[in-house]
């Protein structure tokens, strides 16, 4: 088990573990199974940074399930850059249908907010939104989230699909930024 890594210049420390994630996932697999099995949902992965999230929560949905995805970008380094890009639109038809929107992690909202809105165009009938990680600290929004995974403090962190510069998005534990 490795305690330290490195991803370019920095170095980060353990801070979740492969069993908690599994644990996480299936814990929020297990409720939207729940309250969604009849809703015929689409799954709506936002990338690159939930895609290791999204296909271990898709795997342990108990029904069937279309997963789709989208990418928005609005980090530069550590930091959100606050201005969102949308690079990737949306293929498929939400028109009167529930949208399961999953995310790595939301930490000012900014960036769902705009997922939300660009959704909100196409007339869903319900916008549910699922994140792994929340940052309850750095959050600036006032929209609810549906399903969170775990709430964390304000560190940056990568592993789980989560990158530095594009670098760790490969480790199986996620690591926070070791100052």
């Amino acid at each position: 088990m490795k305690d330290i890594v490195v991803v370019k210049d920095k170095v980060f420390e353990t801070y979740i573990l492969e069993t908690e994630l599994e644990n996480i996932v299936s814990n929020v697999a297990q409720k939207i199974s729940n309250d969604l099995r009849n809703e015929n949902p689409l799954f709506l992965a936002t990338l690159n940074g939930s895609f290791i999230f999204a296909s271990d929560l898709i795997r342990k949905i108990d029904f069937d399930a279309e997963i789709s995805f989208i990418k928005l970008a609005s980090y530069s380094g550590t930091e959100s850059t606050g201005n969102v890009k949308q690079l990737i639109g949306l293929n498929e038809n939400i028109e009167n249908r529930i949208v399961v929107v999953i995310e790595d992690i939301i930490d000012t909202g900014i960036s769902m907010e705009a997922m939300i809105e660009e959704l909100q165009k196409h007339s869903p009938k319900k916008i549910v939104l699922c994140t792994l990680l929340f940052k309850p600290g750095k959050f600036v929004k006032d929209y609810a989230i549906d399903y969170i995974g775990k709430s964390i403090d304000d560190d940056f962190i990568v592993g789980y699909g989560l990158d530095y510069e594009g670098f760790g998005r490969n480790l199986s534990k996620i690591y926070k930024i070791k100052e």
